[in-house]
């Protein structure tokens, strides 16, 4: 959706604007008592935590609220899953492909028994038939990428992390909103989720840990979340999460944004010199393509100027503008790469606006080299 200044925002990947009615259900919980007290004030922050907690447990499709323990987000939801599994088996291994996210990668190494990385295929896709699972700490795998969308085979991982008796973490910070899931049919032993990414707040997201079990805390120093996280609790970050949440309808709006970017897919595709690096069976709101003889960095600035806000590789190298290790596994050029996502707020003119500038950017800066 144009902003101001007729600005046409395509980065939703990295964090997505909040949506209509958040900060209104957040406003009266900012100055939120301790939950934690038994006075008036306390009983209704906890009141109004609980009541959250519960709303996003059914639209993540939990048992109950207490399989939801709030976090700041998906990379401490992450942390906290993998410290958790290293201290239950402390030799144990951590499985984490080179396309997993950075901070699943970097926790992964610090696990006792070092890093299992499953081989990839040329969109992606990870592959566990030559993996020994067999006293692993922990299995991770996302639900889709966060940089070329490839959906991964999140059922058959967490069926073979069953039979190896193996904790199995699910990073699904790109799939919250826009893919339709049950946690409790899914079978996985923990979950993690972001609201920003989500059109929720920022700083806070979840871990969804499977009833029953019980994993180390990362944090401690306080009985908050049930002795599994301690810290004051976020009761206004929590009231927007919830409510993010009550205003999304996966499937519809998957459908949405595939139509969006199938557009752009089919768009940029046809613009000589981009290569489309998205699977066909992907996450919806994301399409990422390669750029022949052109660096990154023009192309991003050159978009900006002309109104356009996408991004180049993955959210977590966005100071850096590293070469990404994600297309390096897909064996492919990792530093010359755009990626454009759409989200709740995208329309057509968006599109229209990215496929406009793109040859002009290109053909500008391809000009400049002869």
């Amino acid at each position: 959706m144009s902003g101001a200044n007729n600005r046409h925002y395509l980065d939703h990947a990295s964090t997505s604007p909040l949506r209509p009615g958040v900060v209104e259900a957040m406003a009266p919980w900012l100055g939120a008592a301790d939950p934690g007290r038994v006075h008036t004030e306390g009983r209704m922050a906890r009141a109004a935590l609980e009541e959250a907690r519960e709303r996003i447990a059914a639209a993540l499709g939990c048992r109950a609220g207490r399989e939801v323990v709030l976090t700041s987000g998906a990379t401490e939801a992450v942390a906290m899953a993998t410290w958790g599994a290293i201290r239950r088996t402390p030799q144990g291994a951590v499985v984490a492909a080179a396309v997993e996210h950075s901070c699943v990668r970097e926790w992964a190494a610090r696990a006792g028994g070092g890093v299992i990385e499953p081989p990839v295929d040329a969109t992606g896709r990870i592959s566990l038939e030559a993996v020994d699972l067999a006293g692993a700490a922990l299995v991770n795998v996302q639900w889709g990428n966060h940089e070329v969308g490839t959906v991964q085979p999140v059922a058959e991982v967490v069926a073979a992390a069953r039979k190896a008796r193996t904790l199995v973490h699910v990073d699904a910070a790109q799939a919250a909103g826009r893919a339709a899931f049950d946690f409790s049919a899914l079978g996985a032993d923990l979950l993690s989720v972001s609201a920003h990414k989500l059109g929720g707040p920022r700083g806070v997201g979840a871990l969804l840990v499977r009833r029953g079990l019980r994993v180390e805390p990362l944090l401690v120093g306080g009985a908050q979340e049930r002795m599994r996280r301690a810290g004051l609790e976020d009761v206004a970050g929590a009231v927007g999460f919830a409510a993010a949440l009550d205003g999304v309808d996966p499937v519809a709006e998957g459908a949405r944004q595939h139509r969006l970017t199938e557009r752009l897919l089919e768009g940029a595709s046809s613009v000589e010199g981009v290569v489309r690096y998205t699977p066909d069976d992907r996450l919806p709101h994301i399409a990422c393509f390669g750029l022949e003889g052109v660096e990154a960095e023009p192309v991003l600035l050159g978009l900006d100027q002309a109104g356009v806000a996408v991004h180049s590789g993955s959210s977590c190298s966005s100071e850096l503008l590293e070469p990404s290790p994600v297309l390096a596994a897909m064996g492919v050029e990792g530093d010359r790469s755009l990626r454009v996502s759409v989200g709740w707020s995208t329309d057509d003119d968006d599109v229209n606006a990215f496929l406009d500038a793109l040859p002009q950017v290109l053909a500008g800066l391809r000009a400049l080299r002869t």
